[in-house]
């Protein structure tokens, strides 16, 4: 029923201003559009997320969103450049190495941005 439609990722922040800063100018996100008091930014494949102000930005504890890339190194590198800083885990059956972990057949990278929300980036074997 659901899966034949595209589905969109939300991202709360509690400061749009200072939310839009982070991804338009570190991750390089350009706006499709502003409605509902937030952003629209679409992306490869028919997807996109919504951008909206909320007071329970960051208050979860799992990953909002990823983007599936064909080569994790080189986007944690060019990132990193821009000065994003990536999660460093070391737990049972997950150990990121220079902010990337291999397991189940993926190469994962996980950081926060500036309202503490977990993004990713995934790259299949």
């Amino acid at each position: 029923m659901l899966q034949k439609w595209p589905m969109y990722a939300y991202i709360p922040v509690r400061d749009l201003k200072r939310a839009r800063e982070f991804y338009e100018q570190k991750l390089g996100f350009k706006p499709e559009q502003e409605t509902g008091g937030g952003v629209v930014y679409e992306f490869a494949g028919g997807t996109g997320c919504f951008m909206h102000p909320t007071s329970n930005a960051g208050t979860s504890k799992a990953s909002q969103a990823f983007w599936q890339v064909g080569d994790v190194e080189k986007e944690v590198a060019e990132l990193k450049a821009k000065g994003v800083k990536f999660e460093e885990y070391d737990m049972p059956g997950l150990k990121t190495v220079n902010g990337i972990a291999t397991a189940g057949g993926a190469k994962s990278a996980w950081f926060k941005d500036v309202d503490g929300n977990i993004l990713a980036l995934v790259q299949n074997a």
